[in-house]
């Protein structure tokens, strides 16, 4: 449900990226064809080439039953039935044949692998997303929300000479009231805080994605934004730029401020890094994974903040406009990486689609976890590389899994089909088959079971 007051611009973009997010999500899923939907190939090939195996066992030994009776000589004996031990010979293929191993090997080791993970507050869509996962090799961080808290603070309020501060702040903080961005909610309560009254909304809005917003405050021309901003306005900011670098090497996220076209002055939030975030990234990077980091913070901004949590310069992705996202997802992987992309916000859903596995921060915005393919229930950033972990452990259990089905049929099988020849088998055969598919398919089980001892 909306509030009462939207700004227009606000509802296009959640429509925008409904539709981006609906278009980019059939596109990425159409692409993607994981060996588990070679489930029923394989048993299309299977179940027919056992039911020759087991039609040429009733045939052969008919025939060397038949021709064994006829000479009275030879394996079998004269008094034995040909017809009941080719018949024996055949069911036994059939019954140690039966997949049942081969088909629990990938669902049972799933199902144990997506429980334990809810249990720690990692959501997997399905099979599907744990396989994804596990062939990552780059992480794609967002900033904002991700790495850092999402919950910003005003921090400082600077103005050009001749202007006044309070006047500058009330005016700014009243334009930021028509936006639902993290850094305008900042604003807004640091302007509460220091005892400012803001009356009304302003009287127009518009947002620029990535930019910053114009406004109209109480007949003023407000226009908060970034460098790039002013420079489309060419509206000249020299007597603030060393303020703004200052503010910027500090990791805080400075915005200019310009009232009826010229520059005001600025001011500046900042957001702190989550506790456990710097941890997380090294078992990330623990792991062999390369650790990116995106922003449309500037690039002095996003580096202090990279180095407190120990990303390589050379690993963040700055002034990243919201709608680019997805194309630097798309250009790790045109490097041949297998990326998953780390948010939390609306403009993040066409970025999560894009990647190869999407994970979206339960803390975030309903749009983002719709998006994603793994939802972090409690939004720590830890829980990334504990899901990459729980992914591989459940590939791990479903390849043993298939070798142990597998490595079952190779060995019994021929053993069923020489089972006349075999004196305790001979008549028993289909008993003894029954009781080693039961026990295969409970190794198999019990194999995908050791799954609840994850992270234990």
């Amino acid at each position: 449900m909306l509030p009462l007051w939207v700004p227009l611009d606000r509802i296009l973009l959640i429509d925008k990226t409904d539709a981006i997010v609906s278009e980019n999500r059939t596109l990425v899923q159409a692409s993607r064809l994981t060996s588990f939907g070679d489930g029923p190939t394989i048993a299309g090939i299977f179940v027919p080439v056992v039911l020759v195996i087991a039609a040429l066992t009733f045939i052969t030994w008919t025939i060397v039953g038949n021709v064994g009776a006829a000479s009275a000589s030879g394996g079998m004996q004269g008094a034995s039935n040909p017809w009941i031990i080719a018949i024996i010979a055949a069911v036994a293929v059939l019954v140690v044949a039966c997949p049942c191993a081969l088909g629990l090997a990938t669902p049972t080791a799933i199902m144990v692998g997506t429980g334990r993970g809810a249990e720690q507050g990692i959501l997997f869509k399905g099979g599907e997303s744990l396989e994804h996962i596990q062939a990552v090799r780059a992480v794609l961080l967002d900033k904002t929300g991700t790495i850092t808290k999402g919950r910003p603070e005003l921090t400082d309020v600077i103005t050009a000479p001749g202007k006044s501060g309070e006047e500058m702040l009330r005016l700014v903080a009243g334009a930021e009231q028509g936006s639902e961005h993290p850094l305008a909610a900042a604003i807004v309560e640091g302007a509460r805080s220091q005892g400012l009254t803001l009356h009304t909304y302003p009287e127009s809005f518009t947002a620029l994605a990535g930019r910053g917003l114009e406004a109209t405050v109480e007949g003023h021309a407000v226009l908060v934004g970034t460098r790039r901003l002013f420079s489309e306005r060419s509206i000249a900011y020299d007597t603030l730029q060393e303020q703004l670098e200052a503010l910027e090497h500090q990791g805080k996220t400075a915005m200019l401020v310009a009232l009826d076209g010229e520059a005001a002055g600025l001011v500046a939030v900042a957001d702190t890094v989550k506790v456990g975030s710097a941890e997380a990234v090294k078992h990330l990077q623990a792991q062999g994974l390369s650790v990116w980091m995106i922003t449309g913070d500037n690039k002095r901004t996003a580096q202090a903040i990279a180095a407190q949590v120990g990303i390589p310069a050379g690993h963040v992705l700055a002034e990243v406009l919201p709608e680019e996202k997805a194309n630097a997802v798309r250009r790790l992987q045109e490097q041949g990486l297998v990326v998953a992309f780390t948010g939390d916000g609306i403009n993040d859903a066409p970025a999560l689609v894009q990647a190869d596995a999407g994970i979206a921060m339960g803390t975030g915005t309903d749009i983002a976890m719709e998006a994603s393919d793994i939802t972090l229930v409690k939004g720590n950033l830890k829980s990334v590389a504990t899901a990459l972990a729980l992914s591989r452990a459940t590939m791990r259990t479903i390849k043993q899994n298939l070798f142990w089905a597998f490595a079952y049929n190779v060995i019994l099988i021929p053993t069923a089909i020489l089972s006349p020849l075999i004196p305790f088998l001979r008549e028993s055969a289909p008993i003894f088959a029954a009781a080693a598919m039961a026990i295969s398919s409970v190794t198999v089980v019990s194999n995908s079971l050791r799954l609840r001892r994850f992270g234990r």
